[in-house]
């Protein structure tokens, strides 16, 4: 949940860079027709891969399962989508950095561990996030029921209990307990807030629409 976006960038890049230099092929001799029809081309734009928009109905069951607020859920999944949410490439990453985070809600394991106790994926393995959106997104949802049993009431002037609940899932509970005690949160997890912000009315949109 450690947003490292500048290095997914380069090393997303790199990958895409190597599939685009294998020797190169003598060009094919052109084809010619007499009467071959136009192509016909779609005018709608095809659908894009990251938009968490397509979990709409496993945000829906999940968060009513744990108890949270769904736009909640979507909007953090918004603010994950920062990367390519590919199984091949998040396992390349991962060899890199054996602290990556899996899955669309780009989970950690120690807090994927720590959510699905007693749970009814309890015998599920982070590993298996890549593969399984709907398990990453059931895992997200009890994280934050979790983060919100320790919340319990509190609140600040300057964030929202939803706020304050996606600090704690970027930053960790006690960071999350700290600024409700009064601490600042640092950069990070303040940028974090303000782009769940950004992403609050688009998560209500792709719940309404998705």
């Amino acid at each position: 949940m450690t947003a490292r976006a500048g290095l997914f960038a380069m090393f997303f890049a790199a990958a895409a860079l190597s599939a685009c230099t294998a020797s190169p092929t003598p060009p094919a001799p052109p084809v010619t027709t007499t009467s071959a029809p136009a192509p016909v081309t779609s005018t709608s734009a095809a659908p894009d891969k990251q938009d968490p928009r397509r979990y709409a109905p496993q945000v829906r069951q999940h968060a009513a399962a744990a108890g949270v607020n769904p736009q909640l859920l979507m909007a953090i999944l918004y603010n994950e989508s920062y990367k390519p949410h590919d199984p091949a490439l998040e396992r390349a990453w991962q060899k890199m950095d054996p602290d990556a985070a899996f899955g669309v809600a780009n989970m950690h394991k120690a807090a994927f561990d720590e959510a699905k106790q007693g749970r009814d994926f309890a015998s599920r393995d982070w590993q298996e996030l890549p593969d399984d959106p709907s398990l990453a997104v059931a895992a997200a949802a009890w994280h934050v029921h979790d983060l919100a049993a320790q919340l319990a009431r509190a609140k600040t002037e300057a964030y929202t209990r939803e706020e304050l609940l996606a600090l704690g899932y970027n930053a960790g509970a006690s960071t999350m307990l700290a600024v409700t005690r009064g601490a600042a949160p640092n950069g990070q997890a303040k940028s974090y807030v303000d782009r769940l912000r950004t992403n609050w009315a688009k998560a209500d949109e792709a719940l309404r629409t998705g």
